[in-house]
């Protein structure tokens, strides 16, 4: 499956895996959890309009973004949605593992140089949804719950899920960003921006000359792509030159609320013409998410997604807040 397998690849040289197992859901620690902190009082901050075709992310810029670590190495991104929960793939988690070793990070920027504002949790209990298939790939979405609720900062922050009626017309542009496998030092967050390809469009390109390993029509009704027809920059690009992660987010601004739209999940080559990257559609499983965290933010309903007042600058190539 091109580059999005061959991650896996560096990761058996990284860890000592077990016996491959697909158990929905990883042993539940039945401690009531503390409770949930109070919100701030901002919302996320809107980026510039400047067009990056994949490079390093300024510092903060992406706070809902997480590594997710075993045994100290990071394998996987993910998205802080509440205090205590982060969305990632459920292909991160296809291996039984000793649910000690995993860890979230939060707040980081560059992996070998910590910042000041790294948060380091451990994990209470991983759910994989139910229906992932491994074979088509469906319903690759996992919600991770960590022990404590985190506080939030300003490089710690949750993006909103988009609710049912938040509408995203294809070819809008979003972000992708994640630090990969094999980033080298000092492992800097990596951003590129991509358009939104619906599903339909999405599988006309996987059928023009289809891989006959996945067939015709690859793309299910639950997963939404993002690059560009002609095999520019996407996540793939990234991902195999400075490594976006799989399980990372695939983020979009509407009326300057960010919507976690998709969860990086697989693609097919590296670059190639009609052949962008496939995401998990989050909308699918909104009801799944909030039947397990019902504190995730959705839409305009909560305090996450409501608009502020920020005004917008640039500030070397990133974003100020401005005027509360």
């Amino acid at each position: 499956m091109g580059g999005a397998w061959e991650l896996w690849v560096e990761i058996l040289a990284l860890i000592p895996f077990h016996t491959p197992s697909q158990v929905p859901a990883m042993p539940v620690n039945t401690t009531p959890a503390p409770p949930h902190p109070p919100p701030p009082q901002h919302t996320h901050p809107w980026l510039s309009g400047r067009i990056v075709g994949g490079g390093d992310a300024p510092r903060g810029r992406w706070p809902w973004q997480v590594s997710i670590q075993y045994n100290r190495h990071h394998f996987c991104g993910g998205s802080l949605i509440a205090a205590q929960w982060v969305v990632s793939a459920a292909h991160c988690f296809r291996f039984t593992f000793p649910q000690a070793a995993y860890r979230v990070n939060l707040g980081e920027h560059q992996l070998s140089s910590p910042s000041p504002s790294r948060l380091s949790s451990p994990v209470r209990q991983i759910i994989v949804h139910p229906r992932y298939n491994t074979g088509t790939r469906s319903a690759d979405i996992a919600l991770v719950q960590l022990t404590e609720p985190v506080r939030f900062t300003d490089e710690i922050l949750p993006v909103c899920l988009p609710g049912p009626s938040d509408a995203f017309p294809g070819n809008r542009t979003c972000w992708v960003t994640g630090w990969g496998i094999s980033l080298p030092p000092p492992k800097t967050l990596q951003e590129v921006q991509v358009p939104l390809i619906d599903t339909v469009a999405c599988n006309a390109l996987y059928n023009i000359d289809p891989d006959p390993k996945i067939g015709r029509d690859p793309v299910k009704p639950d997963m939404i792509c993002a690059g560009y027809a002609e095999g520019q920059r996407d996540s793939c690009q990234v991902r195999e030159v400075s490594g976006v992660t799989l399980g990372g987010p695939l983020a979009c601004d509407h009326n300057g609320t960010w919507f976690l739209m998709g969860v990086v999940s697989w693609g097919e080559g590296c670059g190639q013409p009609n052949r962008p990257t496939v995401y998990v559609h989050t909308v699918a499983y909104g009801e799944w998410i909030w039947g397990h965290c019902p504190k995730a933010p959705v839409g305009g309903s909560a305090w996450t997604c409501r608009s502020r007042m920020f005004g917008i600058g640039s500030l070397e190539g990133g974003w100020s807040r401005r005027g509360r």
